[in-house]
């Protein structure tokens, strides 16, 4: 007998959890030079999964979504006021969109 996959389901997110995952957009020269080539940078919840975030950016700006691409950035340890302290761990999504499709983050967030 053949075995069938089961189909993949995208995630059902409300509103609040789409903002949830994602925190904001990372505007900076490095990630201004990709967006070039139709891809954009977001600073994600550490827990967020790569559907979940192909979810929350297709809800959140009306766009298509090819592909999610995240890295997980160890916070460094510093020192605060002569004592040692250490940085939160942060979590990025280099999200690629379709052909004709582009973020404005000038605009507001519909």
């Amino acid at each position: 007998m053949s075995e069938t996959r089961p189909a993949k389901r995208k995630p059902q997110l409300s509103r609040e959890a789409m903002y949830q995952i994602i925190r904001s957009p990372v505007v900076t020269e490095k990630s201004t030079n990709v967006s070039v080539s139709n891809q954009y940078v977001f600073k994600v919840a550490i827990d967020s999964t790569k559907p979940e975030i192909k979810a929350a950016i297709e809800g959140l700006y009306s766009v298509k979504v090819l592909e999610v691409n995240t890295l997980i950035r160890k916070g460094k340890t510093k020192r605060f006021k002569g004592r040692p302290g250490r940085r939160s761990d942060e979590k990025k999504a280099f999200v690629r969109l379709a052909k004709d499709q582009a973020i404005d983050f000038t605009l507001s967030v519909a």
